[in-house]
């Protein structure tokens, strides 16, 4: 049975129970400011665990995508050395809102396994939940009871709260769960040790397959359970490690869930991977390095595809983190030094882009995003090398210090396995402790900034939905529904206030989040900060609460800063339609931002915009600003009909099934934000920057409104500053042009006298020549400029045949420089290379270099290295 044939007949299943099979949410979390990554299939259904929404369904079924980098058995060091824990994973899943519970859920899942998948009865063990007195809840003989008549009683094991007791997190809601177990081991083995006894003992053919948790509970602040107002069921059941029990296998990577991607591997770096127990320990490093490309492929793609680009923060930096992990291990253990994760692309698209599009859709990009960032981490590898070099050299003894390998590590990403590997090849040690002890102050202090702890809501009245009539208003009498203290690291104590109906827009689709007041009848102002959305409720941000918390308050908007928001969104809008038109249908939006004072748009283009295409853009945009086109706003229309309509929506985003389309002209986008009435209340649109954010991705940067008004302000202000500057000349670019050819005939002459001053130090040490080997050789420290020196090499070159000039100079800013000529056909005779010496040389001035065999520079920060790598000059004689 193939991967593709097990999830389609498990959700053929549970579309047959009655279930509503959903897609899966972005692996990428977008609103919810505890999580950077979908890492369970309730994830999605979050808002409806936590009642702060109703849901459509009450039972649903689908395929998560998620991805896992930390916690129980996913330290993302250890993802590869062995064969069935990844980074990126399926999630096949089920889901009851206040539905069926825990008789329907348990006969389902055995149906499933033993009848339509046909796993022996006798391989498959079950845990219940052992009770817990410290929490007060009691052992779980309801599905005990349900079990037993299935399953005979010695393959049903009681599980403590560590196992099977399942919490979404410190708080909210939680509950027993009955995890499925299977024992794949061979007939011999399992004679020797009875599978009970491997239960949750790690071992690699007794695996946990399903997990289903019965959510009755809310765990709050203070620890303690309440119950849920109703019980839901939340499953999952790895989707890898059924296809391993399914197709018979003993490792996920034997799949044909991985098995395309390990041959393309092997194909690509030429190397082998093998399975069994007979592997030498060179071969295992091999294997562990494709398991750990063939893995991390996968998360880095769709996470890309799914709009989270390699970043130094967030998100972006656990994509940086795995795919540079990949990197290292095709470096080191598959010696490629040279970009090729991305040749993978394709393969996996192919594989999986039937049940994810997203894949295919987004495949040159991910492709170019991969590339790039391959090149660049090699480079930083290849210093890295270099630098750990001198540090070697500036050792004693036989031992690296922890902060010199923790300063690789944090500086130049360098990775300690790395470093150990290449002072273990030298007869070397690394001190672990000291750089374990680094990596936890640098942890500790990072936990200590994130850190946030929250207080449970206090409820003062039942609202079940928060009304957004912000569209439409900005300002409006509002209800305290509930509220909460909030203290971190960072912002220090603040308070999250929820209400029955708000004009308050929070920050989403790009868009900043509202900013305003709340006044009540005795005068008291209370100032919201910022507004955000948390699992479905609008929540409102203020340093303190209202003293009065039952009265009715005025909630107004700051209608200066909502205003230039609007045209702001609203000219992205128009942004992106102008750039399909100039530079073609391809370019697609890839994020934004929206502040009041400017705009941010991310959109895919594979070039520099030229001056003349941002002049069109720009016009483009300025004429449907001055047309005045009319906004038209569609609300709660079916999602299939907006598309129909030929309204864009953009990747990475999740939509429901009736979504909201604005309107301007040609123009249509499904979006949440909010807009002007008029494109002429933009009043202008002035692109102020355009550049590079990764690979095929481009960023402009833009301003409207009174940004644009200021701008137009500075400029003058800087061309009154320039007529000053040039004693007030009417015609500041014919002044300025004056002052050009001034400069060109300045640096002529300038030319002149550097050529004079290398003829001079020609005369002064061409007899130092000594002959090395048949070479003419001079090496020398001569502190002049570069292109005095360069000239200076030429011309000695010219007059001393077979000649090897080496010079190096230091500047008083604290540079280093280093320079080799070298007589072609000397070099080509002894195979000397002038870009290997300054390369390999410019360590000693912590730096770097190259260039042609014959000529090369190097530049570094260290001019005390001067002496040290004159010293090794000869030696390449």
């Amino acid at each position: 049975m193939t991967s593709q044939e097990i999830r389609e007949q498990f959700l053929k299943f549970f579309e047959s129970k009655g279930h509503t099979i959903v897609p899966s949410a972005p692996m990428v979390v977008k609103n919810d400011p505890t999580l950077m990554f979908t890492n369970a299939g309730m994830n999605q259904f979050k808002e409806f665990f936590l009642g702060n929404a109703k849901p459509k369904y009450k039972r649903v079924a689908d395929t998560q995508k998620c991805l896992r980098v930390s916690g129980k058995h996913n330290d993302l060091e250890e993802v590869g050395r062995d064969t069935y824990h990844h980074t990126m994973f399926e999630m096949l899943g089920n889901w009851s809102f206040g539905d069926y519970f825990k008789k329907e859920a348990i006969s389902w899942a055995w149906e499933l396994l033993t009848e339509i998948y046909k796993i022996p009865k006798e391989n498959l063990y079950v845990t219940v939940f052992e009770g817990s007195e410290e929490d007060g809840v009691p052992f779980d003989q309801e599905a005990y009871d349900i079990w037993k008549e299935r399953i005979a009683e010695n393959h049903i094991l009681l599980g403590n709260k560590k196992d099977n007791f399942w919490e979404m997190g410190d708080q909210g809601p939680c509950g027993p769960c009955t995890e499925i177990h299977v024992d794949i081991r061979s007939e011999e083995e399992k004679a020797k040790v009875p599978g009970r006894d491997l239960v949750n003992n790690d071992h690699p053919q007794v695996i946990e397959i399903w997990n289903n948790v019965f959510m009755e509970f809310n765990r709050k602040a203070d620890g303690s359970l309440e119950k849920l107002p109703s019980r839901n069921v939340d499953t999952g059941m790895g989707f890898e490690r059924l296809c391993m029990v399914l197709q018979k296998k003993q490792s996920n990577y034997d799949t044909d869930v991985f098995t395309p991607l390990i041959h393309k591997v092997e194909e690509i770096t030429q190397s082998r991977y093998t399975s069994g127990d007979r592997v030498t320990p060179e071969q295992e490093q091999v294997n562990i390095a494709i398991r750990v490309i063939s893995d991390h492929i996968r998360a880095v793609a769709f996470a890309i595809s799914d709009g989270q680009l390699p970043s130094n923060n967030g998100a972006g930096y656990v994509i940086r983190r795995i795919l540079r992990r990949a990197i290292r291990y095709g470096f080191t253990f598959l010696n490629q030094k040279e970009p090729f994760i991305y040749k993978l692309v394709e393969t996996l698209s192919n594989q999986m882009g039937g049940t994810f599009p997203e894949l295919e859709k987004q495949q040159f990009l991910i492709m170019s995003v991969i590339k790039e960032e391959e090149a660049s981490f090699l480079r930083t590898l290849e210093q890295g090398l270099l630098m750990l070099d001198v540090m070697i050299q500036n050792s004693p003894g036989k031992q690296l210090s922890g902060g010199k390998a923790f300063e690789l590590y944090d500086t130049y990403g360098f990775p300690k396995d790395l470093t150990a590997l290449i002072l273990s090849e030298k007869g070397l040690t690394m001190d672990e402790a000291s750089f374990e002890e680094q990596l936890q102050k640098q942890k500790e202090r990072s936990r200590a900034a994130a850190q946030i702890k929250a207080d449970d809501w206090v409820i003062l009245r039942d609202d079940d939905e928060e009304e957004f009539i912000g569209y439409d208003t900005l300002e409006a009498v509002v209800r305290l529904v509930k509220y909460r203290r909030v203290e971190s690291q960072k912002d220090d104590t603040h308070f999250q206030l929820v209400f029955n109906t708000t004009p308050f827009y929070p920050e989403g689709g790009g868009q900043v989040g509202d900013k305003g007041t709340l006044q009540s009848a005795n005068g008291e102002l209370i100032y919201i900060l910022d507004t955000k959305k948390e699992n479905n409720l609008i929540i409102h941000i203020s340093e303190h609460l209202p003293t009065n918390l039952n009265d009715p308050f005025k909630a107004e908007v700051h209608s200066i800063s909502r205003e230039m928001a609007e045209a702001n969104h609203s000219a992205t809008h128009l942004l992106h339609q102008a750039l399909r038109e100039v530079l073609g249908t391809h370019v697609e939006q890839k994020g934004s931002r929206v502040a009041p004072e400017t705009l941010r748009f991310d959109f895919s283009h594979f070039a520099k915009l030229t001056e003349e295409e941002l002049k069109k853009v720009e016009q483009l945009v300025n004429k449907r600003i001055f047309e005045k086109i009319p906004l038209q706003e569609h609300r709660n229309i079916p999602m299939q009909q907006a598309v129909e309509s030929g309204a864009m929506a953009l990747f990475g985003e999740k939509y429901g099934d009736r979504v909201r389309m604005i309107q301007f002209g040609d123009s249509k986008e499904l979006c949440g934000g909010t807009h002007v009435k008029n494109t002429g209340d933009i009043w202008y649109f002035k692109i102020i920057s355009e550049g590079a954010v990764a690979a095929g991705i481009r960023r402009i940067e833009a301003i409207t409104r009174g940004g644009a008004m200021m701008y137009f302000t500075e400029q003058e202000q800087l061309v009154e500053q320039i007529k000053e500057t040039l004693k007030n000349a009417q015609d500041p670019v014919k002044a300025i042009r004056h002052l050009q050819e001034e400069n060109a005939a300045l640096h002529k002459e300038l030319e002149q006298l550097r050529k004079e001053q290398a003829k001079q130090l020609k005369t002064s040490i061409k007899a130092e020549f000594t002959e090395v080997n048949g070479v003419q050789c001079l090496v020398k420290q001569v502190d002049a400029e570069v292109a005095t020196l360069k000239d200076l090499a030429f011309e000695l070159g010219n007059e001393v045949k077979n000649a090897f000039v080496f010079f190096a100079s230091a500047h008083e800013e604290g540079k280093a420089l280093l320079l080799c000529y070298i007589n072609k056909e000397l070099a080509q005779a002894k195979g000397l290379d002038a870009g290997k010496i300054v390369r390999e040389l410019g360590k000693y001035i912590h730096g770097g270099g190259g260039g042609q065999p014959f000529f090369a520079t190097a530049g570094g920060k260290n001019p005390g290295g001067i002496t040290e790598a004159l010293s090794k000059v000869k030696d390449y004689l």
